[in-house]
This record gives structure tokens, C-alpha cells and sequence, in this order.
């Protein structure tokens, strides 16, 4: 018996670089360097908590399965994040309430029940609201998710599910046009297109998506072996994990060490030239876009990594951001 054809995800033949005008892109990138600051300054507490690996492969193959494009992925993942977040907070803040006040601990139990029940209904909102902010490309209708829901077992209404998506968007206050790391990888190929990278900007791009993937889907190994790495200690302290969280934020500097990762990748040779490019135009330490990459190719292909491969100067000896990882205050 034959297998279904698999669906096939939109041709990444178009995408074309070195079409913007460098004034817009010049604003584009200071914009998004600006929104990266402010959220690595507000991340804390359980930001990145939601970022489990079959919470996104199940995200990545729904959204697959529904032919949306990759960004449409990441930005449901990074709306669940969030949305989950904020349910997280509640619960705390209810259970700290009663506690305070001696009372029966019904209400957040309740709050801890029905968000566990509507999880799936939930993240299935998330990408059905995600594929409506990229509208241009293909919404997903009521119809396609109802059908799916049932599927596995889920009866819900239509109500039911606008109903969801209306508490998504009161709990994260309608603000769900949320940066991913995609438009930062995006936006310094275009720049390193400009500043005339050795590497072509699309060779580099899919290479990226790839390595993307794999960090949204090893979110926690990754992050893991950077902190160990930027503490040069194998069993960091609850504090520094704390403190960490900041780094896990910082979309600029996935984005730099992607782009890193798939140009030892693509051209290791060229390797060096695209790291001096990327902290030209971030301002990110050379060392921490070599820890970061090293990190990444560590975990997708194992030796070959850039100490292994070719001589690394000095300076390039990689460690990371050590005043988001060090415990002293």
C-alpha cells in the first residue's frame, strides 16, 4: 500500500536577498536590536519554561501537516511560551493567596485542572492564531482544526474555539505579533549580503532553518551547554540558572550564532570572516558567537566543530556572556 504523499512546505527558491533598500534595512535592524534589549531585560522567572521538545515538535509537525510556512512556527511556539507563562503566573499568584489567607486551595487547583485539560485546545489556537498574523500566506479555518481536534479525541464547538482563541489573546493583552529568532537570522543575512559575505545569503538561509529547528527542538540540552560552558562548571547553581534565563531571551544572539553554526557548515573556511561580520554589525563579542555556534554544532554534528576542524585564534577562544551566567551580584 502506498504512503500518503507527504505535504510539501512553500519553495524557499523565491526568497530573494539584497532587494531592501539599506535605509529600511538599517531601521529594521535597529528596531529589532531594540526589542531584543527590552525582552532580555524582562525576561525572569519561568520564561522558556514552555519550550519543551514535544511541545514544539508537536507545534512544528501540526504546522507542517497544515502546509504553513516556518515562520508561522515559531511564532505559535513563542505565543504558547508566553500564554503559558502568564497561566503559570496566575496559578502561583492564587495558590499564594490562599495560602496567605488559610483558605481551601480550590480555586488555583481548579485554574491548575482546566488549563491541563484545554492544553491541546490551546496550542492549537496558538497556531491557528499564528497562520492569521501571516494572512499574506494561508490562515488556517475553524473547520481544518475542529476536524483535527476530533481526531484526537477532542469535541469541541466552534464557540469553544473562538472562545480559546479570545482567552490567548486577553491573557497576552492582544500583543501576539511576537519577534522570533527567524527575523533576526533574516535580517543579518541581508546585511552580511550587503557587506560582501563569501557565503551566499540563500546557501546560508536553509542551512539556518535547519539548525533553527534543532535549537527550538533541543532548547534545553543547548541553553545547558552554554551555561556550563560560560561557568566552567558542570553543575551550575540554582542562581546562575536563574540569572541565565536573560541569555535564553536574547534572540540577537541565537541569531549570530545560527548564522555562525551554518557558515562553518556551508564553508568552514569562510568561517572566520562571517564571525568578524556579524560582531561588526551586533556588536556581540566574538567570543560569545563562537561559544554559541560551537554549542549548536556540538548538538547537530557532533565533532565537527570549529576547534576541531581549523585553528582558532586566540580571541576566538569561545565564552559567553559571563555577566548573565556569574552568580556574583
Amino acid at each position: 500500500m502506498d504512503r500518503p504523499e507527504r505535504p510539501q512546505l512553500s519553495s524557499l527558491s523565491d526568497l530573494r536577498f539584497g532587494a531592501v533598500a539599506t535605509e529600511t534595512i538599517e531601521d529594521t535592524l535597529l528596531h529589532l536590536a531594540q526589542q531584543n534589549e527590552q525582552a532580555v531585560q524582562e525576561a525572569a522567572g519561568r520564561m522558556g519554561s514552555f519550550r519543551e521538545t514535544r511541545i514544539v515538535e508537536f507545534v512544528f509537525l501540526l504546522s507542517e501537516q497544515w502546509r504553513l510556512e516556518k515562520s508561522v512556527s515559531y511564532q505559535a511556539v513563542e505565543i504558547l511560551e508566553r500564554f503559558m507563562v502568564k497561566q503559570a503566573e496566575n496559578i502561583c499568584r492564587q495558590a499564594t493567596i490562599q495560602l496567605r489567607g488559610k483558605t481551601e486551595p480550590q480555586k488555583w487547583r481548579a485554574l491548575k485542572e482546566q488549563l491541563f485539560n484545554k492544553f491541546i485546545l490551546r496550542l492549537v489556537s496558538c497556531v491557528q492564531l499564528a497562520s492569521k498574523l501571516s494572512f499574506h500566506y494561508k490562515i488556517i479555518s475553524n473547520i481544518t482544526v475542529l476536524n483535527f481536534l476530533r481526531a484526537l479525541g477532542y469535541l469541541h464547538t466552534k464557540e469553544e474555539l473562538l472562545e480559546s482563541e479570545l482567552d490567548v489573546l486577553k491573557s497576552l493583552n492582544f500583543q501576539i505579533n511576537l519577534p522570533t529568532p527567524l527575523a533576526y537570522v533574516e535580517m543579518l543575512l541581508e546585511v552580511l549580503g550587503y557587506n560582501g559575505c563569501l557565503v551566499p545569503a540563500t546557501q546560508l538561509h536553509a542551512t539556518c532553518l535547519i539548525l533553527l529547528d534543532l535549537v527550538y527542538l533541543l532548547h534545553e540540552p543547548v541553553y545547558e551547554s552554554l551555561l556550563r560552558a560560560s561557568i566552567e562548571n558542570s553543575t551550575p547553581s540554582q542562581l546562575q540558572g536563574e540569572k541565565f534565563v536573560s541569555v535564553k531571551e536574547d534572540f540577537m544572539l541565537l541569531a549570530v550564532g545560527i548564522i555562525a553554526a551554518s557558515a562553518f557548515i556551508q564553508n568552514h573556511e569562510c568561517w572566520s570572516q562571517v564571525m568578524g561580520h556579524l560582531q561588526s554589525i551586533t556588536g556581540i563579542a566574538l567570543e560569545s558567537i563562537a561559544e554559541f555556534s560551537y554549542a549548536i554544532l556540538t548538538h547537530s554534528v557532533g565533532a565537527s566543530t570549529p576547534g576541531q576542524q581549523q585553528p582558532v585564534p586566540p580571541h576566538l577562544v569561545a565564552r559567553p556572556p559571563r555577566a548573565a551566567a556569574s552568580s556574583n551580584p
